[in-house]
């Protein structure tokens, strides 16, 4: 039959017994359910023990038997004779002792006292008794001084041998002299000690004769002993024999070790174990001991129930291994029992003895050769006593041999092995571990870092349990199982010292490996990791062991996870590690699926109701229960007190998330964050209620702090629930918070603008006044301290990581309308200022305002006479360029707040959400017109006295009032400067009345006029103003500017940039000014014809009466004398630039340059031709040398103002891209065109002319394309003189976003500029041609034409795009 046939029929057979509850066959194979009691126990273990007292190897002692004494007999009786050698040679120097060696000798005799010496000849408690003795005379001072000045060998030899007699002498009595061969050894070993001293410092190489001596010294002092280091000439003493002798038993408890540790587990004492051992030692023997092997060895053959047979097996080949290894202890037994009492082997015939044989060799042999598990608490612990490492053959003796005995199996035939061996074991196994864990004198074992100190089985205990197992011959495997099924009843009844730790413990102490020898280690694998060969009760005891376990884990297990969200859980490590590491990895445990979902089920149910509690009592914790009292900190420590919780969930359980398919985590947020986030609704909406009740305001930071706290716990649901929505709208419900923050900003951001120009001293940030100012320290604090309100505003909003998109970008809308605000606001205080600085008198006119009109007239003849050209440069305050400077770094922080908030993302989300154009509802816009009415002129006098007092009237097309100023008495050139606020929906005509004040009577009319408030014509949002001529005499001066604006982020940006910008640009063109006069006077006709002419002569007197006549021919100026007529002007340039470049930015100085390079320019292009008219000029074309020197002066002046280094060759001036402007190239061109003839002038500018109308076609093409039209240009036909403009609104605020957009808007009109050439210079040159004037009229009605023409067809796009005419579907609308 094949071996998977014979597994197979085993297999079967074994479990068809278990499933038909068949009994076993041996009667001791499974645990009886009979009660043990504990007489019986302690009788069986008691006699197991005796039993291994007797079979113990006899202990020997050893005898010493000394060797009859004999005479001690000295070479010779005087010391002096010894010291011959170093006496006759007294005053030698090689023969002392060289310097320093006294120290280091009492140090080397310091060591030997103090047994830190390594030589093992001078650990002798009686040689350190004489080196004391001689220490002490040594250390005495006057011998030590002594000693280090003669250095002789024979005085320091003699002081010990005298205080080494002295000393050995005591305490012997008269007439022995071992002590004298004793003081020659001690001698010796003083000796020996000086040589190792001058060895070990190398001074035997300086003394050899010295070290010679001492050596013969040494050897004439052991003439009778040679061996310093023998134990038994050590004390003068001859040696003896040693005898060994055995000690007899003395059958007493004390001499019993095992026997003691039965009395300890049972609680007896040694005198009561003593009565019982001398009662049964007449039957407990080593003769009842062998019978119970043979007995045992005849059940074994009989097959009976008594031993396993092989129906306890899962296969056949199991229980004949387990035969083998049986048989094969059994032999060992009873050989061990035979050479402990030889007399039985006399009584038994030679041929049924145990021999040795040395060819048998079994590797799954049994008790022999296996290792019981419970004898591996100590390394150290012995084998037993019978146990022989050579297997035995018995098959000699067998039951044949026997006298006849009785074997039935209903009786107990065995005087050692009590009736049911494994009900025994297992009490004993329970009485043992009891004892041993209550037992205080037990230490536990070392804590490791795997595991942790326990206590288990002793050693003592360990040796008495592997006894009764061999004895009662328990299968090593039912010891283990038996033993845990012990620690299992324990540990589920919960008695206090069986914990996890013990379970652990045990489970790794019958897992352990065995002691490393290949054949024990052979017979471990195949015992205990080879289930197969396990017999069946073990089999199915310990997968009930396991199971039972395994419930009560799973119990201990859920009772911890309740408590794991307090504070300080129990820890369910221990239990996991023992259910992963004990339970789930053994191959025996089986559990279903569905056993494990309901533990699952159960234990996340139950923590949610865990995490119920806990949340209630958080919420009685941290809200009050009178809802009057509620405030938000209630509700934010409620929160922190949640996501506290959950924090520490999260970080107790990182590494093992889920425990048994349950997250703590989980099913604490998903029953509190719900609960929670309700809850806060419910009180953040109650708390709301009663405030808006009471008519009081949450404070603002209550309401950042709480949103701050409930994005938290909503971010910790997301993570955890990611696919259950946050029931709270919280932004929906706190977004009032951010809007009362904006609000109370808005109302306050006026006030910090001018509580910071008010505490500005607008000075350079130098701490010394002398020291050159750096580029960061030209501007002040006050733009710095209104750009840091700004940014807290912004980060205090931006801070709250507002989770709503479409929100964030609305406040950030409003936010940036408030910094456009604050900008507006403070470049209105400062260009006041900054005029009123600029407007300020000089010196000499202060001084010319105080003379009379005589004195002015005296002054001014003398100025002509002296020929007085200098202008003194104007006297720039620092405060002045230093608002400038400021204007400039409020540019730059706005460019950079404008890219931090992300301006064009806000737009796109609003954009985004905005809803489709077909859905939009209509909306009215209003539109708020601020009407400044500033002044009037030259009113009509309506009163008696030549004089009027006018006040004005302001009304509609309807004669409804809208205003009236104040009245300003007896002046018919009033300013009122009053302004007045008019809001419309579309156009309207104002009416503009002034009326003279009477006292008495009727006011009378002084005059009206009309204005029509268009908002159209105010798309760029910029002022107008309107000088209105009245219906009778006079004029009225109103300024109009419009707020439409959008609410949109990059419009409000846009403004910002552009107020900036248009204040810069209105500074600067104040700075210009000043210097503007002198530059007229310097780059004057006159300078030319001073140039020209060198002086007034008669002859340039005549020539001038007649210009008829041709103009003789002059020398040219040189040079020198054309660079000498700027000399002035670059003079003037440098004075006001050096007071410029210590105060002003490298940016703002570049800006002034650029504007004075504009007015040079200007004033060149003057020069050179008069301005565009349909009339002609009387202004004289210059001669080609007057030419020449003017284009001279630009290149002379060119090289001015861009500076460059001759050094480095480095630009430190105006930029090339700035100078080489349109203008700059238009009057670089007139060169070519300047003395054409007429008619070739007229066939050039007809030739441009029909160009730009073709050009002017082709754009009007383009128009009617979508993105065109979403663009139209306000203006009518006087606007478009010159060309059609471009469809690019040049003002429009979305093209003044930011700095770069700026910059891009003007590169383009540039380049446009340059791209799209007239012939306005041609026209120019005409106008100063007489013989043009025809054509200049024919081209000026023609230019006006093409203007009208296209003015209309914009304004037709304009109402097609608005939604007029049919043709409105085919038209995509804004």
């Amino acid at each position: 039959m094949s071996t998977s046939s014979t597994q197979s029929r085993g297999i079967n057979r074994r479990f068809n017994s278990l499933q038909s509850n068949g009994h076993a066959s041996r009667d001791g194979s499974h645990p009886r359910k009979r009660a043990i009691t504990h007489n019986e126990a302690y009788l069986y273990a008691l006699r197991v023990a005796y039993l291994t007292y007797l079979l113990q190897p006899r202990a020997r002692r050893t005898q010493h038997v000394p060797a009859p004494s004999t005479p001690v007999h000295r070479s010779s009786t005087s010391i002096n004779d010894l010291m011959k050698d170093f006496t006759l040679i007294r005053d030698s120097k090689s023969t002392r002792f060289p310097h320093g060696f006294m120290s280091e000798l009492e140090r080397r005799l310091t060591g030997v006292l103090m047994g830190r010496e390594k030589k093992p000849e001078y650990n002798d408690a009686t040689i350190k008794r004489t080196f004391a003795a001689f220490f002490n005379a040594f250390t005495e001072q006057s011998f030590k001084k002594r000693m280090e000045k003669d250095r002789r060998v024979e005085d320091l030899v003699l002081i010990f041998f005298s205080n080494a007699t002295k000393e050995l002498q005591k305490g012997r009595p008269p007439g022995d002299d071992s002590w004298k061969l004793m003081a020659d050894r001690h001698l010796a070993l003083f000796v020996r000690l000086i040589s190792l001293v001058l060895k070990d410092h190398d001074w035997v190489r300086d003394r050899p004769e010295l070290a010679g001596r001492l050596a013969t010294l040494e050897s004439k002092l052991l003439a009778h002993d040679q061996d310093l280091s023998s134990t038994s000439t050590r004390n003068g003493t001859s040696a003896g024999t040693a005898v060994e002798v055995i000690i007899p038993l003395s059958y007493e408890v004390k001499d019993m070790p095992m026997v003691q540790v039965v009395a300890r587990i049972f609680g007896l004492t040694n005198t009561q174990v003593q009565s019982d051992i001398n009662k049964y030692k007449p039957v407990w023997t080593e003769r009842a001991a062998l019978q119970d092997l043979k007995s045992y060895q005849t059940y074994l053959n009989l097959n009976s129930k008594k031993t396993l047979r092989s129906d306890d097996f899962h296969f056949d080949e199991a229980y004949d291994c387990w035969r083998k290894g049986e048989d094969h202890d059994l032999s060992q037994m009873m050989l061990a029992i035979i050479q402990s009492s030889p007399e039985l082997a006399k009584s038994t015939p030679g041929s049924i003895l145990p021999k040795f044989n040395r060819q048998m060799s079994s590797p799954d042999s049994g008790d022999a050769s296996y290792p019981d598990n419970l004898s591996r608490a100590s390394e150290t612990s012995e084998r037993s006593p019978y146990v022989i490492d050579q297997p035995v053959d018995m098959t000699t003796l067998s039951s044949g041999s026997q006298s006849p005995v009785s074997l039935s199996d209903d009786e107990n035939s065995f005087m050692f092995i009590p009736p049911d061996p494994r009900s025994f074991y297992r009490f004993m196994v329970a009485e043992a571990l009891t004892y041993d864990l209550n037992d205080k004198t037990l230490q536990p074992s070392e804590a490791t870092a795997d595991a942790p100190a326990v206590k288990l089985f002793s050693k003592q205990s360990t040796e008495l349990l592997n006894e009764l197992g061999l004895r009662w011959r328990i299968h090593p495997v039912s010891r283990m199982v038996l033993s845990l099924d012990v620690v299992r009843e324990k540990y589920i009844d919960q008695e206090k010292e069986y914990t996890l730790d013990t379970l652990d413990a045990f489970f790794n102490f019958i897992k352990a490996q065995p002691p490393d020898t290949k054949k024990i280690q052979a017979t471990m694998n195949s015992w205990l990791h080879d289930r197969t060969k396990w017999v069946v009760m073990d089999t199915a005891l310990y997968q009930q062991i396991l199971s039972a376990l395994h419930e009560a884990l799973m119990r201990d297990l859920y009772n911890v996870m309740q408590q794991c969200y307090e504070s300080k859980p129990p820890s369910i490590g221990p239990i996991m590690y023992v259910l992963e590491t004990h339970i789930y990895e053994d191959s025996s445990f089986s559990k279903s699926r569905e056993e494990l979902d309901a533990f699952t089920g159960a234990l996340h149910e139950g923590l949610q109701q865990k995490a119920h509690a806990m949340y209630r009592s958080y919420l009685e914790k941290e809200v009050p229960p009178n809802e009057q009292s509620w405030e938000f900190y209630h509700v934010i420590g409620l929160g922190k007190a949640v996501t506290a919780l959950a924090q520490k969930i999260q970080k107790r359980y990182k590494k093992n998330p889920e425990i048994m398919g349950v997250n703590p985590l989980t099913a604490l947020v998903e029953t509190v964050l719900p609960l929670y986030a309700e809850d806060a609704r419910d009180i953040v909406a109650r708390i709301l209620d009663l405030a808006q009740a009471s008519g009081q305001e949450v404070p603002i930071e209550d309401g950042f702090q709480l949103y701050g706290e409930l994005v938290d716990i909503r971010r910790v649901h997301g993570e955890v629930l990611p696919k259950v929505p946050f029931p709270f709208p919280i932004e929906a419900t706190l977004a009032e918070f951010v809007w009362r923050w904006i609000r109370m900003t808005e109302s306050s951001i006026n006030d910090w603008v001018d509580q910071a120009i008010k505490q500005d001293q607008f000075r350079v940030r130098t701490e010394n006044p002398q020291q050159i100012p750096t580029e960061e320290q030209r501007h002040s604090v006050s733009v710095m301290d209104i750009f840091s309100s700004f940014n807290q505003t912004i980060d205090r909003v931006v801070q709250l990581n507002w989770d709503d998109d479409l929100q964030y970008a609305r406040f950030m809308t409003a936010l940036a309308k408030m910094v456009g605000a604050g900008i507006a606001r403070y470049c209105d205080a400062v260009e006041q200022r900054f005029s009123k600085e600029m407007d300020r008198l000089s010196p000499e006119q202060e001084a010319a305002a105080s003379q009379t009109k005589q004195e002015k007239w005296l002054q001014l003849a003398k100025d002509t006479w002296n020929n007085k050209d200098k202008i003194e440069p104007f006297q720039f305050f620092p405060e002045s360029f230093v608002k400038l400077n400021n204007i400039d770094f409020a540019a730059q922080q706005l460019d950079k707040l404008e890219h931090e908030v992300n301006v064009d993302a806000c737009a796109a989300v609003i954009q985004s959400h905005a809803p489709p154009v077909t859905q939009r509802q209509k909306k009215t816009n209003n539109y708020v017109f601020t009407i400044k009415i500033v002044e009037a002129e030259d009113l009509k006098a309506c009163d008696m006295n030549g004089s009027s007092d006018p006040y004005v009237v302001l009304g509609d097309e309807y004669q409804k009032r809208l205003a009236k100023t104040r009245i300003v008495y007896r002046n018919l050139n009033p300013r009122w400067d009053e302004s007045v606020d008019i809001i419309t929906q579309g156009p309207l005509n104002i009416i503009a009345t002034v009326w003279d004040w009477d006292a008495m009577g009727d006011h009378d009319c002084v005059g009206r006029a009309s204005l029509k408030l268009d908002p159209s014509h105010f798309g760029d949002f910029l002022p107008r103003e309107y000088w209105l001529d009245l219906d009778s005499q006079g004029r009225i001066l109103l300024r109009v500017s419009m707020e439409g604006e959008r609410d949109d982020i990059q419009f409000y940006f846009g403004k910002a940039f552009r107020t900036l910008k248009r204040t810069e640009r209105d500074m600067t063109r104040i700075i210009t000014d000043k210097l503007s006069a002198y530059i007229h006077h310097c780059l004057s006709r006159r300078t030319l014809r001073s140039l020209t002419s060198k002086g007034i002569t008669m002859s340039t007197v005549s020539n001038y009466f007649n210009r008829n006549r041709p103009q003789p021919i002059t020398q040219a100026p040189s040079e020198a004398e054309i660079t000498n007529a700027l000399k002035p002007l670059f003079a003037y340039f440098d004075d006001n630039f050096a007071i410029m470049n210590q105060t002003l930015t490298n940016t703002a100085m570049v800006m002034v340059m650029t504007r004075l390079w504009k007015e040079v320019l200007v004033t060149v292009e003057g020069l050179l031709v008069p301005p565009l008219s349909d009339k002609p000029s009387a202004q004289r074309q210059l001669s080609q040398q007057e030419l020449d020197i003017v284009f001279k002066w630009l290149q002379y002046l060119f090289d001015f103002f861009h500076a460059v280094d001759d050094e480095t060759g480095e630009a430190n001036g105006v930029p090339l891209g700035v100078l080489r402007s349109p203008k700059y190239f238009d009057i670089t061109t007139l060169n070519f065109f300047y003395f054409e003839s007429t008619d070739a002038l007229i066939r050039t500018s007809e030739r441009m002319a029909s160009a730009t109308a073709a050009r002017q076609q082709s754009q009007r093409n383009r128009l009617s394309a979508p993105a065109s039209l979403a663009s139209p240009a306000f203006g009518g036909a006087a606007g478009l003189m010159g060309g059609l403009p471009s469809t690019r609104r040049s003002k429009s605020i979305m093209l003044s976003r930011n700095l770069g957009t700026m910059k891009k808007a003007k590169e383009e009109k540039w380049k446009e500029a340059q791209a799209d050439p007239n012939d306005d210079m041609i026209l120019r040159i005409l106008r100063m041609r007489p013989e043009a004037e025809r054509y200049l009229k024919d081209r000026s009605r023609q230019r006006e034409r093409l203007a009208a023409n296209a003015a209309a067809e914009i304004i037709v796009k304009q109402s097609l795009m608005a939604g007029g005419g049919r043709m409105t579907g085919n038209l995509p609308r804004r």
